[in-house]
């Protein structure tokens, strides 16, 4: 009871002391007053300035598309990034061709580079134009004339009749950084210079189902149909990239977005205005990316470089003595980290000039001449016909069974090798190795017969790299092995 009745007291002196004011340091009066102080302000990016400066630069796109192009939906009759939409598996709401449509139309977004009236936009959003018509912030159309346009890097230049126009100022896309502010004006859904802001996500991004020479900057700027060809700034007003497609399963913005690095653009506008069309430099290999499981099979410290998957035939690779299973880790001293790297410094390279080719091979690195050739759309097609017969090896530890093709069989594929005919639970079937595939090759050495295989698969302790090839395509394949 004692010890209740003093911490009752202990209490009630405490009470005193605060009703009293006498709080060491801090009074009543003084407590009410710092309550009422304002909250510190959080400055937030103001990019007002920057939008009132280069907003005006920023064209409305119009594109009425050629009738006999219609029944897909113009440039995309509600979506200019559909394209890249369909390439990742998403349907076209507009269904198939429809005898008889109307024109379509559709909107995009460009920028003016020069006072004179050309502007860049995206490839995809005027290449069925029967007319485009340009439209300013201060109210004025114009039409346009396709100067030029290029698939492999959605980059277009259009032309206006028009002088002393507002012009947007040309940054480097090599000094963004993931995790800076960035800006995108166009025209979603038709209206007009509307701003958009957000952060660098990733640079040098290579896409799924892309074909392209790009390695795009993958921001989470909202950006919507409408967007394309529209201008992504950095913090000091300057256009690093053109935005150009989106990864959606709705067709609208869900947090990703992607831009062509403006140096690309500039590049292939360049080309477009002095001469017509784009020239590219090519060495004729197939790449691929080097994952953990490649850079183990291949005695490489880490991940990097583009795995050469196959080579043309009679190609400048080829002639130069590059083969299946090189790892190119550098071209003229510059390395290679991504294996999209290589397809943008190949292609910048002028046709007929001598490049330095640094490929890992057998352990070691080494340093092949190539002369560098025209990019030409005839590619040669192997194609890989599935054969029955009689199993004349198994590699029990893969999970594969295989057996040699045959003569029949290896002139319809143009190629020798080892045929599999069956795959059981395993590292082969977790790796997704297919009955039907031809294996032409183990950790970037040719296989000569079904023993070879074994072999590698008795002496490899963890990874075993299978080069093969499938229909038209060779393929590298990692197997983890138990």
């Amino acid at each position: 009871m004692t010890s209740s009745r003093a911490a009752r007291r202990a209490v009630f002196a405490i009470l005193a002391t605060l009703s009293a004011g006498s709080l060491p340091g801090l009074s009543l009066a003084q407590g009410a007053a710092r309550a009422a102080e304002p909250l510190p302000t959080v400055t937030m990016p103001d990019f007002s300035a920057l939008v009132e400066r280069y907003g005006p630069a920023v064209v409305n796109v119009e594109v009425v598309e050629r009738p006999q192009s219609a029944g897909r939906g113009g440039p995309d009759a509600e979506d200019p990034l559909n394209d890249f939409l369909r390439r990742f598996g998403i349907p076209n709401q507009e269904g198939g061709p429809q005898r008889n449509a109307p024109p379509a139309h559709g909107t995009g977004s460009g920028f003016i580079v020069s006072p004179d009236g050309y502007i860049l936009t995206n490839a995809h959003v005027v290449s069925s134009a029967q007319t485009v018509t340009v439209k300013l912030t201060d109210r004025r159309e114009f039409q346009a004339k396709v100067v030029g346009q290029d698939e492999r890097t959605d980059v277009a230049v259009i032309k206006i009749d028009a002088q002393n126009l507002p012009v947007v100022k040309i940054g480097d896309p090599r000094l963004l950084k993931p995790g800076q502010w960035v800006v995108a004006i166009g025209s979603p859904f038709n209206f007009d210079n509307t701003a958009t802001a957000g952060i660098v996500s990733a640079t040098a991004r290579s896409l799924p189902s892309d074909t392209s020479y790009v390695p795009f900057i993958q921001t989470d700027v909202a950006v919507n149909p409408g967007n394309s060809g529209g201008p992504l700034f950095n913090t000091r007003g300057e256009v690093v990239g053109i935005n150009s497609q989106i990864f959606s399963q709705t067709g609208s913005y869900m947090g990703l977005s992607f831009a062509i690095p403006i140096d690309i653009a500039v590049n292939v506008e360049n080309q477009i205005i002095r001469t017509g069309h784009v020239v590219r430099g090519r060495i004729g290999v197939q790449i691929q990316d080097v994952n953990a499981a490649f850079a183990e099979s291949f005695g490489l410290g880490r991940p990097r470089g583009a795995l050469v998957s196959s080579v043309e035939p009679g190609g400048p690779a080829e002639r130069a003595g590059i083969k299946a299973g090189d790892v190119i880790l550098g071209v003229n001293g510059q390395s290679i980290d991504h294996y999209g790297e290589l397809s943008l410094l190949i292609s910048n390279m002028h046709p007929g000039s001598d490049a330095r080719v640094s490929v890992w091979r057998g352990g070691k690195a080494q340093d092949i001449g190539v002369k560098i050739a025209l990019v030409s759309d005839d590619t040669e097609k192997v194609v890989a016909k599935s054969a029955k017969g009689p199993a004349s090896g198994q590699a029990e530890r893969l999970g594969l069974t295989v057996r040699s093709l045959t003569a029949e069989e290896r002139q319809q594929a143009q190629t020798a090798g080892t045929l599999v005919v069956e795959t059981v639970s395993g590292p082969a079937a977790a790796a997704g190795v297919q009955p039907g595939d031809i294996i032409l090759g183990v950790n970037g050495k040719p296989l000569l017969g079904t023993q070879d295989l074994v072999a590698a698969a008795k002496t490899t302790s963890k990874t075993i790299a299978l080069l093969i090839q499938r229909q038209e395509q060779q393929i590298f394949v990692p197997l983890r092995l138990n």
